[in-house]
């Protein structure tokens, strides 16, 4: 990167009092520096960075543009911001699992080779990300690994100043994200670009990044250096952020809920979940699964594990019905033979889910209560007024997630993190016997993702409370797991 490269806001505040900080920002990005945006969820990340980008224009102080003198001194054409959020297709389209494996939607999914203008095809940043293998698979196809490599290309061939990448690293396997921590290095070595990671594992900073900018409560503090900062954290975190010992009595004191007697083929069993010989055929011949059996029985937990593409979503996704084969298997749940009458509302009766994919296709605009709320129905969007009691029950689940405060808050305006947790809450709401969570610290803090690790604990320490558990982080699991298949 030149050496004359900067971007500087001086006593800078966002128009928009709906994204603005609550303090004047004075911030400077240096040549040959490297930055790491770092934070608690809700603490004003991402309204820094729309100063930044300039989606929030200014309506005090100054943001000022130097890329050198052949280049226009703007955002526009040289900051780019790369999110991820459309990795798997965006909530627009169809349903990512239909779209993916309904033979109609996959056949006409363009091929990547078709979304990239021709001349990017001799580009070497091709076989830099290793996108040339993929010219000719179509785009639906793409792995989550195999897509996060194609969005850097395509912004990266733009030729930015600045690259800034929201979260880049979750939801990826641990093979996955060494290569893009090498990728990352590579850039900041060879590349003529600044980059700008938007982090929220606020003990975690990757060695490509040069200094830290902290951003707590609504203001941004001064810049340090990655080690200031990692020193920083070592000598001010202390210890794990656990449930209150007041709320975690609440929550193993809960009513327990009567279960009903699990039958299979009229004998009683303990059989939550019954797979059989399942095999799931894609695309060229390729098959998933192939003749998997899995037995989940009641009070057990489990950790799903495997890499990006092993098929875990989908698994997930075919015991919950929401798969367009799962009436074709043979899948029992709660003692009853899949596609036997039952509906779709007596299946998700008895589960609490979230997922990455239902939290990114959850559009509804409501206040965050009402998002929790929607779960003891199992709705997406609130469609009858809760009673009193429900209202208190869904008080209480925000509290334990430590989002009582956001009660009044319309969900879309709450940041990522904040968003999750009201998912989670959501899909804790109903007391479910089976609680199916796939990667439900994405993009949650350090200090709530032992929060809600230690809730999830909490939750199955109770009676005939089952769990199926999905993450890429070995120490994300909380320490009630007694069982694991890896795909």
């Amino acid at each position: 990167m030149s050496e004359r490269m900067s971007i500087t806001l001086k006593d800078a505040v966002g128009r928009n009092p709906l994204i603005r900080l609550k303090a004047p920002v004075d911030l400077t990005i240096g040549p040959q520096e490297h930055i790491a945006i770092m934070g608690p969820n809700g603490a004003g990340k991402s309204n820094l960075v729309a100063m930044l980008t300039g989606k929030n224009p200014l309506s005090q102080g100054s943001v000022t543009y130097h890329f050198g003198s052949d280049v226009p001194a703007t955002a526009y054409g040289n900051v780019i911001q790369v999110t991820f959020e459309d990795n798997l297709g965006s909530a627009e389209n169809p349903y990512y699992f239909q779209q993916r494996f309904n033979s109609q939607d996959r056949d006409e999914s363009p091929f990547l080779r078709t979304l990239l203008p021709t001349e990017c095809l001799d580009s070497p940043l091709l076989d830099t990300f290793m996108i040339r293998p993929l010219l000719d698979k179509r785009i639906v196809l793409l792995s989550s690994g195999e897509m996060r490599r194609y969005h850097l290309f395509r912004y990266l061939i733009r030729n930015p100043r600045v690259l800034i990448v929201d979260n880049p690293y979750i939801g990826l396997d641990a093979e996955m994200r060494e290569q893009l921590e090498l990728f990352f290095q590579r850039l900041v070595t060879e590349g003529n670009v600044t980059l700008v990671l938007v982090l929220s594992m606020l003990d975690r900073v990757p060695e490509c990044v040069t200094h830290v900018v902290r951003v707590e409560d609504g203001r941004v503090l001064p810049k340090v250096t990655r080690g200031e900062y990692l020193t920083l954290w070592r000598e001010t975190h202390i210890g794990k952020t656990l449930l209150p010992v007041g709320l975690r009595s609440a929550v193993l004191n809960l009513p327990v809920k009567p279960v009903a007697t699990l039958t299979r083929d009229g004998k009683e069993t303990d059989e939550i979940i019954s797979i059989r010989n399942l095999s799931l055929h894609l695309y060229e011949g390729k098959t998933l699964y192939n003749g998997l059996d899995w037995v989940v029985r009641r009070g057990e937990h489990w950790a799903l594990k495997g890499n990006n593409g092993a098929g875990k979503s989908t698994l997930l996704s075919l015991i919950c019905a929401d798969h367009p084969a799962a009436y074709a298997c043979d899948i029992s749940l709660f003692g009853r033979r899949r596609g036997t009458g039952e509906s779709i509302w007596e299946i998700k009766r008895y589960i609490g889910f979230v997922s990455p994919e239902f939290h990114r296709a959850y559009r509804e605009n409501r206040p965050a209560i009402d998002i929790v709320a929607s779960g003891l129905h199992d709705t997406v969007g609130l469609y009858r007024r809760p009673l009193p009691n429900d209202v208190e029950t869904c008080r209480f689940w925000m509290d334990v997630f430590g989002i009582a405060a956001l009660a009044d808050r319309q969900f879309l305006t709450l940041s990522s993190g904040e968003q999750r947790l009201c998912l989670l809450a959501r899909a804790f709401v109903k007391d479910p016997a089976l609680i199916i969570l796939d990667e439900p610290l994405h993009g949650l803090d350090t200090c709530r993702r032992d929060l809600v690790r230690d809730i999830i604990r909490t939750f199955c320490q109770r009676p005939d409370k089952t769990l199926i558990m999905v993450s890429h982080y070995a120490d994300e699991f909380p320490d009630i797991i007694d069982n694991s298949l890896t795909l």
